[in-house]
């Protein structure tokens, strides 16, 4: 049975008016606001000991005008290790196209790091994907339909939008509708879109796909050049951040 979402007053009203005035995902990668984070400091090219035990060397590259500061350190939710946070959204080409380089620096980031993916909630027609993305984390499928549903909005040109076509979807990888529902209605489905919201306003997010490198540094292919030089900014950066946690 088909179940209409039904958001609390105090949601509708906090996200929805707040979304009023936000602009969706623009035409450039992703434009992390310029006006409230501030030029970061240079880091020259170096080559710096991360692991001491194993003796593990990254370089340091110099990623001057790459990345901005944040304006207030936001909090990450990975303890002892340096936290790599990917801000997204499934109707955006360009994080669909970010997906196979974020892959590729997976397969070889060092252990210290701990990447964290947040859908990015900057429109409204941004929603229902937010929230299929925590109840899909919910119910434990969600790496099983990370890709295919970006492949399925990008390279198959299905219109998942909403409520309805999701649960068509999540049904094509063995989810029930009843399953569904409850997962995409719950409570705590609802606070995590809730939190991801915050945290966007927190890490004055534009546009997607962005990076927030340990809840200080913010970086994307608008202001690195392109999602090569991203990378390179996500290891510098993270490196930097785990050897003053070590000196």
């Amino acid at each position: 049975m088909i179940k209409k979402t039904m958001w609390s007053p105090i949601t509708s009203i906090f996200l929805l008016a707040a979304l009023s005035s936000l602009s969706a995902c623009s035409d450039a990668e992703e434009n992390v606001s310029k006006n409230k984070i501030e030029a970061a400091p240079a880091i020259q090219e170096q080559v710096v000991t991360t692991n001491k035990a194993q003796g593990t060397e990254v370089v340091l590259k110099d990623v001057t005008g790459l990345y901005k500061k944040l304006p207030t350190p936001q909090p990450t939710s990975t303890g002892d290790k340096i936290e790599v946070l990917e801000v997204f959204w499934y109707g955006c080409p360009h994080c669909y196209h970010f997906e196979p380089v974020l892959d590729k620096w997976l397969d070889e980031k060092p252990a210290y790091i701990e990447f964290v993916r947040m859908p990015g909630i900057l429109g409204k027609n941004w929603l229902p994907h937010a929230r299929a993305f925590y109840a899909a984390e919910k119910l434990g499928v969600l790496d099983m339909i990370h890709k295919p549903l970006f492949d399925a909005i990008h390279n198959d040109k299905r219109k998942i939008l909403d409520e309805k076509s999701l649960r068509v979807f999540f049904s094509e990888y063995g989810v029930s509708g009843d399953e569904f529902d409850q997962a995409y209605n719950s409570k705590e489905v609802e606070e995590k879109v809730k939190a991801a919201f915050t945290a966007g306003q927190g890490y004055a997010l534009t546009g997607v796909p962005a990076i927030i490198i340990n809840g200080k540094y913010g970086t994307s292919a608008s202001i690195a050049g392109s999602f090569e030089k991203v990378i390179d900014v996500i290891n510098t950066l993270a490196a930097k951040e785990y050897k003053e946690l070590n000196e």
